[in-house]
């Protein structure tokens, strides 16, 4: 894991932060680190589930998204392909097709 750390600050509902305290203190962490981890896990989830893979690449596809942000959520083989279709799929290389 990086050393290159970036201080964040979100509200969440008082349940939710109780509930991550409490399992803090079960697994003798701190708030941060069960934040982390599961904030870790969703995104390692969200690469691997594919309707949300679909939205991620249409994000990518209508420059929602850079190529740097589609790599650190789909992963770099993913997002290469997903490059690469993208360039199939530009105007210039359809209209190039249409004229073969």
């Amino acid at each position: 894991m990086s050393s290159d750390k970036k201080r964040v600050q979100f509200r969440a509902p008082n349940r939710l932060i109780d509930r991550a305290d409490a399992l803090a203190s079960v697994l003798g962490e701190d708030r941060t680190d069960v934040l982390v981890t599961a904030l870790r896990e969703h995104l390692q989830e969200a690469a691997h589930d594919d309707a949300l893979v679909q939205e991620i690449a249409a994000a990518y596809y209508d420059d929602e998204i850079g190529y740097d942000q589609l790599k650190s959520l789909v992963g770099a083989e993913e997002a290469a392909n997903l490059r690469v279709l993208k360039q199939q799929l530009d105007e210039g290389f359809v209209d190039e097709v249409a004229e073969q």
